[in-house]
């Protein structure tokens, strides 16, 4: 890519800026946040490099199966290993010590990272969970029954994931909890107690910087409330069995807020700026002051890592739209074009090769095509995300001091006008599918095919629509095409319903299923055999030497 000159800045360069408390707060915690060590004489966990290979194509695989965000890929597999483990093993013993294998073979940790006394604790959280589910679930009804185990089970798999990857667990608490502090002020919603209103903020912030799934959201405000379970005494847990209840009734109230929606579109605007920022206090922990303490060498540090990320987000582009078409193509594809064939040629009689091609190469092209037309951010949107990250050190009092008004309803001043535009809306989607109905008649599809096409394109365009969104991560404005007025006349009706066919089908993915309780227990049973195989066979081997 080529190199964008740096903006004239004139009377700022060299002028030192005055760190707000926030900003120096937030670079003392990170600093102070100590590497993980291991001891000379730890006793370590390892695996073996034959077992791994296979587990890691295996693993690939599976998340190819089940879309999300790449940092929480790990703590996903976290749980379904240990809900396979306590299915067949109620009682848990040595679950820990068969979880964290696992995590090696796959690679979700490096190899003779892990020793003995990791094992030991992670044995005794999940020892202290268990105990905690048996005394909370008994005598419930099934829906509490349900909601209890899996708020447990969140909780557990949650801790085990920051207590494997600590450091940059606490860097990212540290984050998320300045942007916090920097923009909690800028919002207001009326009615709402300011402490009630910091702790529906703090969610939309989980969900809108973080990206944290609803199993992190509950651990990370159970921990607002109280010490984690794994770090509960004896007696701590029988206090907590009392008022467990009552603490999960109040997390799940506040997630489920009327205001989150809004709540996190404004932080997402917000998060270009702090992203970069957050880089170059992570790149350059030592020299963060003189960074940070001149404009000029600020803008030197920001002109640079924004270019490194407008790359790397063509890269990240590619990756999730390959991601995406695997997907669709195993979840959803291999499904539809098993009934495709055979239900044509049984209502039919006869099978057309035409719309069978048409629906086999139709979802990668499109995809493609929704790629090919993202471009990178300008230079005109790095010097926006300078001059917001100026605004967001600065020690000035006077930053900021407007609110944004949040309401969880859309105020209109002529409701006869809002009852016209919504049915104008719905007759978008009459005349949207009509065209396309039309269009594929005239290239002779048969019902079924039509189906399946209208299937295809309305999933395919919603998955490219969300990974388009994704690589706007560093995008602070985004400049509107003239003719988007006109595009999403077409596509909002097409993006409407691939939500609603994706949000339905992922409720009974098959091929979650058939991974986990097909595939993935005798898989990984007879990874366990060669291992321990290898194992006996090095054992001879060091007696005979």
């Amino acid at each position: 890519m080529q190199k964008t000159s740096s903006p004239t800045i004139s009377h700022t360069d060299g002028e030192k800026i005055t760190l707000s408390p926030y900003a120096q707060a937030l670079i003392q915690k990170v600093a102070s946040i100590a590497k993980r060590s291991i001891a000379p004489d730890a006793s370590l966990i390892s695996v073996s490099q034959t077992v791994s290979f296979f587990a890691i194509m295996y693993e690939k695989v599976r998340n190819a199966v089940e879309f999300r965000e790449e940092h929480l890929v790990r703590r996903a597999a976290i749980e379904r290993i240990l809900k396979r483990r306590l299915m067949l093993n109620p009682d848990g013993q040595g679950a820990g010590e068969n979880l964290i294998r696992e995590l090696l073979w796959a690679r979700y940790l490096p190899n003779t990272s892990i020793t003995e006394t990791d094992v030991i604790h992670i044995q005794s959280t999940i020892d202290k969970y268990l105990y905690l589910k048996k005394q909370v679930v008994e005598g419930r009804d099934t829906p509490s029954k349900i909601l209890y185990t899996q708020f447990i089970r969140d909780l557990l798999t949650s801790e085990i994931e920051e207590e494997l990857a600590h450091e940059n667990a606490q860097k990212k608490a540290a984050f998320l909890y300045f942007i916090y502090q920097v923009l909690k002020e800028k919002v207001s919603i009326r009615n709402v107690s300011d402490e009630q209103k910091d702790i529906f903020f703090y969610i939309a912030c989980e969900s809108g910087f973080a990206k944290n799934d609803l199993a992190f959201i509950r651990y990370h405000l159970f921990k607002l409330s109280r010490k984690t379970v794994g770090k509960c005494e004896k007696h701590e847990l029988e206090t907590l069995v009392t008022t467990f209840p009552e603490l999960v009734t109040g997390i799940e109230r506040v997630i489920k807020n009327p205001f989150h929606v809004k709540l996190v579109k404004f932080v997402r605007k917000q998060v270009p700026p702090f992203s970069i920022l957050f880089t170059i206090i992570n790149r350059y922990p030592r020299l963060i002051y003189a960074i940070l303490g001149k404009k000029d060498e600020l803008w030197k540090k920001v002109d640079i890592i924004c270019r490194e990320k407008y790359k790397e987000t063509g890269a990240k582009l590619k990756r999730a739209a390959v991601r995406s078409i695997i997907y669709i193509f195993l979840t959803k594809m291999i499904f539809v074009l098993l009934l495709e064939y055979p239900l044509t040629r049984y209502v039919y009689h006869e099978t057309d090769i035409w719309p069978l091609a048409v629906n086999t190469f139709f979802p990668p092209i499109l995809m493609a095509l929704f790629i090919s037309f993202v471009t990178v951010p300008s230079e005109k949107n790095t010097k926006n995300i300078f001059a917001r990250i100026l605004d967001i050190l600065n020690r000035d009092p006077s930053f900021e001091t407007t609110k944004t008004l949040v309401t969880n309803k859309t105020r209109t001043k002529r409701p006869l006008l809002l009852f016209g535009f919504t049915i104008f809306y719905l007759c978008t989607f009459g005349v949207t599918f009509a065209l396309i109905y039309l269009l594929l008649d005239y290239l002779r599809f048969n019902l079924i095919s039509k189906a399946i096409f209208m299937f295809f394109l309305t999933v395919i365009t919603f998955f490219a629509f969300r990974i388009v969104q994704t690589t706007k991560e560093y995008t602070l404005e985004e400049k509107e095409n003239i003719l988007a007025p006109l595009a999403d006349f077409f596509f909002m009706p097409i993006l409407s319903v691939g939500k609603f066919v994706s949000s339905g089908i992922a409720k009974i993915n098959i091929f979650i299923l058939i991974f986990d309780f097909l595939i993935e227990a005798p898989f990984k049973m007879i990874f366990e055999i060669v291992e321990e195989w290898i194992n006996f066979v090095k054992a001879r081997k060091e007696d005979i030497i």
